[in-house]
This record gives C-alpha cells, sequence and structure tokens, in this order.
C-alpha cells in the first residue's frame, strides 16, 4: 500500500495506534461535471508527498505521526459509500486521531463530515475553501453529489463559512440566507488581497476544513475539473483557513478534486504541500492547546 510521505516517515511515525493524522484516500469519482480524473486524486497526492521535506511552516508535523489508511471502497449507491467513509473517520476521532480524507469528488465531505460528527456526538463547523458554492439541494438528479454536498451538511445542522467562491446559482445564494452561511467570495477576497477573515464568534469549536483545490486559480491548480478565473492564492487560501481556525480545534480535512494532468507533476505536488500544510496548521493548533 502507498502511503503518503512513505519516503520521510520513521516506523513508529506510521503507527495507526498512535499517529495524530489518518490519511484516507478516498477515488470518488461518480458526478463530475465538467472534466474527469478526480478518481485518481488520492494516488496522485500520495505519490508527490514522498519529494515532500518533513519541515513545513518551521515545525514537522510528521513527527505526530501519519498512517495510510486503505483505500475507501467507491463502488455501489453513494449512501453506501458515505457510509463506509463515515465509518473510516468516526475510526480516526474515537482513536484521538484527525481524518484526513484525500479525494476525489467533493461530495465525499456528506461521509467524511458525518463520521467525524457521530464520534464528537455534536455538529461541527466547516471551513470551505472553494470556487463553488455545493449547496444545490441536487444536480442531476442526485442529492449526494459534489455540487450539494454542502447542502446536505447545513441541513444536518452544521455550520458553514465559505471562501473563494465565484460561481453559484440563484439557489445557492438563498440557501447562504436560510441556512446562515458565513461567506466571503472570491472577488472580494482577490481584489482586496485578504489574508484574514475572522468567523462569527457563535461559529462552533470544533471546525472541519473542506478544501477544494479549484478554490485556487487556476494558474496555480488547473489540474481540476472546473478551473474557474479569478481564484485565490496559495498562501493566501492557506492564511485564510489558518485565520478562521484560530482559537478552534481541527478536528478533521479533506482536500478534494484533483484531476491529475497527465505529465504535469506540479499540481500533484501543490495538492501534497498543500495536504501537508493543513496538517501542519492542525498540529500547531493542538499544540498551542
Amino acid at each position: 500500500m502507498t502511503v503518503f510521505l512513505d519516503s520521510e516517515l520513521t516506523l513508529s511515525e506510521r503507527d495507526a495506534a498512535t499517529a495524530r493524522f489518518h490519511v484516507i484516500p478516498m477515488p470518488l469519482e461518480r458526478t463530475v461535471s465538467y472534466g474527469a480524473g478526480t478518481a485518481d486524486g488520492p494516488a496522485a497526492i500520495i505519490e508527490a508527498s514522498n519529494e515532500l521535506e518533513r519541515l513545513c511552516d518551521g515545525i514537522e508535523a510528521c513527527a505526530d505521526g501519519i498512517a495510510t489508511t486503505a483505500p475507501v471502497d467507491c463502488s455501489g449507491p453513494l449512501p453506501e459509500v458515505m457510509e463506509r467513509l463515515a465509518a473510516a473517520t468516526r475510526t480516526s476521532v474515537d482513536a484521538g486521531a484527525i481524518p484526513v480524507t484525500l479525494g476525489g469528488e467533493h461530495s465525499l465531505s456528506f461521509g467524511a463530515v458525518t463520521g467525524v460528527s457521530r464520534a464528537l456526538g455534536r455538529p461541527v463547523g466547516i471551513i470551505q475553501i472553494d470556487a463553488h458554492a455545493d449547496l444545490r439541494i441536487a444536480y442531476q438528479g442526485e442529492p449526494h453529489s459534489h455540487a450539494s454536498v454542502m447542502n446536505l451538511l447545513v441541513n444536518d445542522g452544521h455550520r458553514l463559512a465559505q471562501f473563494g467562491v465565484r460561481a453559484l446559482c440563484t439557489q445557492e445564494a438563498e440557501s447562504r440566507t436560510k441556512n446562515n452561511v458565513f461567506f466571503v467570495d472570491g472577488e472580494d477576497l482577490v481584489v482586496n488581497n485578504t489574508h484574514a477573515v475572522a468567523l462569527p464568534d457563535d461559529f462552533p469549536d470544533d471546525v472541519y476544513i473542506s478544501f477544494d483545490v479549484d478554490g485556487l486559480d487556476p494558474s496555480i491548480m488547473p489540474a481540476t475539473g472546473t478551473p474557474v478565473p479569478g481564484g485565490l492564492g496559495f498562501y493566501q487560501a492557506i492564511h485564510l483557513v489558518a485565520n478562521a481556525a484560530k482559537g478552534r480545534n481541527i478536528v478533521g480535512m479533506d482536500i478534494v478534486e484533483l484531476a491529475p494532468i497527465t505529465d504535469a507533476e506540479a499540481w500533484d505536488f501543490t495538492a501534497a504541500q498543500l495536504t501537508y500544510r493543513l496538517m501542519t496548521l492542525a498540529s500547531k493548533r493542538a499544540s498551542s492547546g
């Protein structure tokens, strides 16, 4: 089995019983609406991770342990697939770890967040980086689609904060109001070069990071199904997540919608670096109490 950061980890650092992070590959590709290839995303991220350095943002997050699980079975009806992922992320949280799900299409966030929430016994706050709001009631008749995943989650009682959105429909704009979604969209963030936005005081203390790589500008991340222009910069996106999570507990994360491009490994490496940087952020949050 391929392991995230395999080239750098010691034997003890990859022990699932003690690792702070459980990497869960989820090669789901069922409801993509434009470009294809997300099924290959997890393997590409893991392969590229072997070229990363242990030191990131001043610390070695991998010293806290990174265990990689077998890929989740993505066959069968989507509700069953979501239950498999929910079981995996719940197992991770029950073990005291932070699940890091690698996608795969964005619909997987429903299963990932559901498992985390079940383990904690309460809803969580979701920090979403994305070019799209993903708040449709259904897309092409499928409520478990990548375009409606956040609708399912807010209807389950989770709070939502969105950063970087620059493509949404009227139904989604109305849903933001109805479901008290906090948001700062892509144009405002990019034009004003904004790197820090505080969440509302009543936003949950337990936060889950859902990072769709199309939230980044296509000049930085063209390897995704719908590369919308006017996106976030690499460090800008990371700083937005870090500031939104300030004073809160990071309880899980997913990195989704990478669609690798043949002979263009730079984008796989970008997604792998992003993944490790988010782990580093979680390690820093845990160390600071």
